[in-house]
């Protein structure tokens, strides 16, 4: 009740000074300013109810659409946003009003129990100066409880175990009252002070543009990768192949020997872009996934590291993970492990793949790669890293980058997944 009747005082003097004076131009300034101060005491409620233990109430966004931008979006966001005025609403009207209330409920709840149930120790020392006919009422609750008796009780005896027996119902029912009032002011809390849900709808949409977006442009800069990896790889050996091809043809005939030579290096040209193109082709899908799963095609990018990896795969062994998500995992592996291997200057490296149900957020795949290398890798823009976090994004996961300066390296990609129903495969999703 303090800090509601403080808010009142502070809010009517303030909102009601202002719009006295809203003629004026600084009068407009002095109600903006007693919006901000009730914005102000509805979080300290939101804060209050936390600290009782009350689940976190969901804040408006005060800045969507980035509204408050510059000085004069600043000054007049607040009379165009409805929850500035539910919050001087609340710190006005409605906050000091429950809260006298649930003060005054405390109160006498608490005395009565604490009074009743240790009267028996301070009320001797109390001269009240009554006489006998101030216990009447207690005659007649006795007569009334024993009728015919013939025993007279101690009044003052009577009176003192009759408060003892009342303050303990009033003191075993305490907590249940607390928490009572505690509710109550939580869910006014909740229907004034909260987030509206049309704000929760607008965060989905705008948290599913910018995934899409994301893996938009993930999947431009992998297309762009890979055609760049083909013009300086395959496509020069290729060439190179034709240029010999053409070489042999003109010796074949006055330098058999020479043209001998030149085919063993362009068998060996074609051998190596075979390579080069089989290394590629797991950009897009490779079989082991298909064919075999996802840990053992893990536990194969593995064993093609020149680096030592210890793989730690704990994925349930039913094919519960959607074909997409099982690629892009896969994908995300084998280029943390790439990175490591580049860049780290590492000598043993650690993949571990688990699932974990989180109840209330869902299922989540969890990837983590640590090298015990230098350290000091960051989400620069325009390098790997960056396009990786693009494409987890556009999962809707979340890319952890643990590498302080000299090591060790911890990355984790924790993507989110909806399991597959039973009987279906991931040929259906």
């Amino acid at each position: 009740m303090p800090i509601a009747i403080t808010g009142l005082v502070v809010l009517a003097t303030t909102f009601f000074t202002g719009l006295g004076l809203i003629a004026l131009v600084f009068g407009v300034f002095i109600v903006v300013a007693s919006l901000f101060i009730a914005r102000g005491f509805g979080t300290l409620e939101l804060v209050r109810l936390r600290w009782a233990g009350r689940p976190e109430i969901t804040r408006p966004v005060w800045d969507r659409d980035n509204r408050e931008q510059g000085f004069w979006r600043t000054v007049f966001a607040p009379f165009v946003d409805g929850h500035y005025w539910l919050y001087m609403l609340h710190g006005m009207v409605i906050n000091p009003v429950i809260s006298i209330v649930s003060w005054s409920i405390t109160i006498a709840w608490t005395s009565v129990a604490l009074g009743g149930t240790t009267g028996w120790i301070w009320q001797r020392y109390i001269p009240d100066g009554r006489g006998d006919q101030d216990f009447w009422l207690y005659d007649v609750v006795v007569d009334w409880m024993f009728p015919g008796n013939t025993w007279q009780i101690d009044p003052v005896v009577g009176e003192t175990v009759f408060e003892f027996i009342l303050g303990l119902i009033f003191l075993a029912t305490l907590p249940f009252v607390f928490r009572g009032l505690t509710l109550l002011h939580d869910v006014i809390a909740r229907g004034v002070l909260g987030s509206w849900r049309s704000e929760a709808l607008e965060r989905e949409v705008a948290q599913l543009a910018a995934s899409r977006g994301a893996a938009v442009q993930a999947e431009d800069a992998s297309l762009r990768r890979l055609e760049r990896d083909i013009h300086d790889g395959p496509q020069q050996r290729l060439v190179r192949l034709q240029m010999d091809l053409a070489a042999i043809e003109r010796k074949l005939e006055r330098d058999p020997e020479s043209a001998r030579e030149l085919l063993v290096e362009a068998r060996e040209q074609a051998r190596e872009t075979l390579d080069e193109l089989r290394a590629l082709s797991r950009g897009f899908a490779p079989p082991i996934l298909q064919d075999r799963g996802l840990a053992v095609a893990l536990q194969s990018v593995a064993a093609r590291s020149p680096i030592p990896v210890t793989v730690e795969i704990d994925l349930p062994t039913d094919a519960t993970l959607p074909a997409s998500i099982e690629r892009n995992a896969y994908f995300i592996a084998a280029e943390l492990l790439t990175n490591a291997v580049k860049h780290a200057e590492a000598s043993g490296i650690r993949l571990t793949v688990s699932t974990r149900d989180t109840g209330a957020t869902g299922h989540w795949l969890d990837v983590w790669v640590t090298d015990n290398g230098r350290g000091g890798a960051a989400l620069t823009a325009g390098h790997g890293l960056a396009g990786l976090e693009e494409r987890v994004q556009g999962l809707r996961g979340v890319l952890v980058v643990d590498s302080p300066v000299g090591g060790p390296t911890t990355i984790g990609a924790h993507i989110p997944f909806a399991p597959l129903a039973a009987g279906e495969t991931a040929l259906q999703v």
